[in-house]
């Protein structure tokens, strides 16, 4: 199935999960602003992670921001958050009027090019909120992103816009993977930031 629209979506999953896609919450202007200002003051870093026992370094840069320095351990890996910076906080009261959660943390992702992604996965982890809500804000390239039911593999993809806003909530995480595929047809790069709630 597939929902190339930048019309708004009100649940883009059909069963078992709310996927809500906002579609483009920032103008061009905006989000070439806010996408330079997290490129040169983010501090960003390698991601780690171990994988049947081997530690793995990606190409992918990641950092994590929250509101205070507490610790989030996720593929086998601890960080700790640095505090927020002023553009976080400018998003992050946007994703937050736009989407009517709160969050007190966000994981950004920054992609080079096509060539780096994510493999299927589902954002479980034990210091997350359960069944919170997950806010991924794109800036940058527009890339494809998908999901896939755990149990009967049904498949959901959908091109996420420059400035769009997607938000993952209730069952989704139990229900469904996602991921974000490869390709060549994409060589510049893209921020993605996700604003979570982690429980301390």
């Amino acid at each position: 199935m597939d929902l190339f629209s930048s019309e708004k979506i009100v649940n883009i999953l059909p069963f078992d999960g709310i996927t809500i896609y906002y579609g483009a919450i920032l103008n061009k202007k905006q989000s070439d602003f806010y996408f330079q200002k997290l490129l040169e003051n983010i501090q960003w870093k390698n991601d780690e992670a171990i994988i049947f026992g081997k530690k793995i370094i990606t190409k992918r840069k990641v950092a994590w921001y929250g509101e205070s320095e507490y610790s989030y351990t996720y593929s086998k890996v601890t960080k700790t958050a640095n505090i927020w910076i002023k553009e976080l906080l400018e998003l992050k009261s946007i994703v937050e009027k736009e989407s009517g959660e709160t969050y007190n943390s966000c994981l950004l992702n920054l992609y080079h090019s096509g060539d780096e992604g994510m493999a299927y996965h589902s954002d479980g982890e034990k210091m997350m909120k359960k069944n919170g809500a997950i806010a991924s804000l794109s800036l940058g390239a527009e890339r494809k992103f998908s999901f896939k039911h755990k149990q009967n593999k049904q498949r959901i993809d959908i091109l996420l816009e420059r400035g769009s806003l997607l938000v993952m909530k209730e069952d989704t995480q139990t229900n469904w993977l996602h991921r974000l595929p490869p390709t060549k047809k994409v060589n510049s790069p893209r921020v993605n930031l996700t604003f979570r709630t982690i429980e301390l």
